[in-house]
């Protein structure tokens, strides 16, 4: 016999290809997401338009699910009620990322609602959310069942457009002015950092060489979540670097290793339990037992991965920019 919950899911679920229709017509989303609210008051009813079209949202949302690993640090950094998130680590038991803290009584109530890549629609339902908020790149195809659940919200993307993507659950928050200043207070941390290091190093440049088990490693461009922040910092990569506006990374043969060369070059590795960690793990050893490797000029330090390259988020940021400063022996500015 179906639970109450799971009728009303199957109901959605059965709905969507009515929506699946108008959701072809929906404009494409841009960076400078619109929203539209009356003047003066709460702010709501509030009409935001974002990646899959118009979506309004009553009233100001107490109770938010992020089905993204960047927004969920965008709830916590905004002081959200997070009552849903996705599994985005591999320890169920340990969900939340070192960088972000003590989040226990933030996170107390919050509950698993599946994974990343197959979030569970009959949790969310149960969860009663407010507002929920992914990405177009992540869950498109769920939209229209999501939408029937609580007022939806989706950007583009969420790696190049981090900082924006901050603002745009500001937004839906109530929470705009908050989040502006808390991306302003990134900005000026960055920047001073960045001015401390090219005082003391005016020849800085960096690149970032990551394993993840493939045939080639990849090599961050500058449109990358490292890359931006290194140019937050006025801190550039090599001018001979190479490098795209087409993806996150260059992939990088060993044969090539010399071309990741930089004053300071960081090696992460995507390490996973099981085949594929193994498969990172075996990938970096073979590509440190190069004898190009031994010939690399720069500074070799191995960053943790998950700060550095995953995270994705302010949090993350600002641990990236305090392992900096730790390595150049500059005052990391701390708040």
């Amino acid at each position: 016999m179906k639970t109450p919950v799971l009728t009303k899911l199957l109901a959605l679920v059965a709905g969507a290809s009515l929506l699946g229709t108008a959701a072809c017509g929906a404009p494409a989303a841009t960076e400078d997401s619109a929203a539209s609210a009356p003047a003066g008051g709460s702010g709501y009813p509030l009409t935001m338009e974002h990646a899959m079209g118009s979506t309004t949202i009553e009233s100001e949302p107490k109770r938010v699910v992020a089905l993204d690993p960047s927004y969920i640090d965008a709830a916590l950094l905004l002081e959200a009620d997070l009552v849903g998130y996705v599994q985005y680590r591999q320890d169920p038991g340990d969900p939340f990322a070192d960088y972000l803290g003590d989040v226990d009584a933030a996170t107390a109530d919050a509950v698993n609602v599946g994974t990343l890549a197959e979030p569970n629609l009959e949790k969310i339902l149960e969860l009663e959310p407010d507002v929920i908020v992914s990405a177009q790149v992540r869950h498109e195809a769920l939209y229209d069942q999501l939408s029937k659940i609580a007022p939806t919200i989706f950007s583009v993307s969420t790696g190049p457009t981090w900082k924006e993507n901050v603002v745009f659950l500001g937004e839906a928050l109530g929470k705009k002015d908050k989040a502006e200043e808390l991306v302003a207070g990134y900005e000026e941390r960055a920047k001073k950092v960045g001015e401390e290091i090219l005082a003391k190093n005016p020849e800085a440049t960096y690149s970032l060489l990551r394993f993840a088990g493939e045939d080639t490693a990849r090599l961050y461009s500058t449109d990358s979540f490292i890359g931006e922040i290194m140019a937050d910092m006025n801190i550039p990569r090599p001018e001979d670097a190479p490098d795209t506006t087409e993806s996150i990374f260059v992939p990088l043969s060993e044969e090539q290793i010399l071309k990741a060369d930089a004053g300071l070059v960081m090696v992460s590795a995507w390490t996973p339990s099981g085949a594929e960690g193994d498969a990172s793990r075996e990938q970096q050893k073979t590509f440190e037992s190069n004898p190009l490797w031994e010939r690399l000029k720069g500074d070799v330090v191995h960053v943790d991965d998950e700060t550095f390259v995953a995270s994705v988020s302010i949090q993350g940021a600002h641990a990236v920019i305090t392992d900096l400063a730790e390595h150049y022996g500059v005052d990391p500015q701390l708040p």
